[in-house]
């Protein structure tokens, strides 16, 4: 049967919402779990003017029951966001990584947003991931970029990457700085999953996931995606804060605040080795 115009445009677009599940579990020093059901979205950076024009709920840089604003991510500026990335990806030694790359993140959703983390996957011309940019947020404005290279050692035998590094940005009032990430990641297909092991010296103390399915990015898609998970990007901030009360009630420990990195992202190399840090002072967003 012959594909319709829109079929064949869905066919062959990168950008895709997924629809799964976020968990995150404590098994130190007190067990502590939460799970909720979102949809993330991913785009490829060069589809989102496409986006615009085709889809009557989604807008880039314009209000909309889903909005992409370039502000909202990279270096924080409202110049065009596949530019901020490239640009971060050449001053790290990088810049073969990005022939395509995509974003899977939450959008604006009626205005606002809110992301915890955002993973940009940077491919060669090949087709070959080059790099994964794990950009971490927190809830008092800032934010913090850990740029890894993928390499072919990077992959087990089903094609899932495996990176690490040392923690360096400020997160939650409930775990402290001297911690390291874990990250197993499946790229986007028909499924994409990222997880998340914390540990300090005395093994892994959080686990935390993301997996999702692929679906269209089609109106239909985003009107039911809001009825089902409506105000998402609100709730998810509401979350965090109702379960750092629960954290509190539990008797965690509270960890100030220290000033956050000097500069915007951490070049980090595939042993899990920081080597510097580069692209830009100040982790605010704009």
């Amino acid at each position: 049967m012959a594909q319709s115009g829109e079929q064949k445009v869905m066919s062959e677009q990168g950008s895709a919402l997924y629809q799964g599940v976020v968990t995150h579990q404590r098994v130190r020093p007190r067990q502590h779990r939460l799970r909720y059901r979102v949809v993330s979205f991913l785009f490829d950076l060069d589809e989102i003017d496409d986006l615009h024009r085709r889809l009557r709920f989604f807008s880039r840089n314009r209000f909309n029951l889903f909005s992409f604003h370039d502000r909202d991510f990279g270096q924080g500026e409202r110049t065009d966001i596949k530019a901020q990335i490239l640009d971060i990806l050449q001053k790290n030694g990088l810049g073969d990584c990005g022939a395509r790359i995509e974003i899977l993140c939450y959008p604006r959703i009626l205005g606002f947003v809110f992301n915890p983390l955002s993973v940009y996957f940077c491919y060669r011309e090949d087709g070959g991931l080059g790099a994964i940019l794990h950009d971490v947020s927190n809830t008092f404005g800032d934010r913090h970029g850990y740029l890894i290279p993928v390499t072919d050692d990077c992959h087990d035998a089903k094609g899932v990457v495996h990176q690490q590094c040392a923690k360096g940005f400020y997160v939650s009032p409930f775990i402290g700085m001297k911690a390291d990430y874990r990250f197993r990641i499946c790229p986007p297909g028909e499924k994409v999953a990222v997880v998340i092991a914390e540990s300090d010296d005395a093994g892994v103390f959080l686990n935390a996931a993301f997996a999702g399915n692929r679906t269209s990015m089609t109106d239909r898609n985003l009107l039911s995606a809001f009825v089902r998970y409506p105000l998402m990007t609100l709730k998810v901030v509401a979350g965090i804060h109702w379960e750092a009360v629960h954290l509190w009630r539990k008797g965690f420990t509270f960890h100030r605040r220290p000033t956050p990195p000097e500069n915007r992202i951490t070049y980090v190399a595939s042993n899990g080795a920081a080597l510097l840090s580069t692209s830009g002072k100040g982790n605010h967003h704009a």
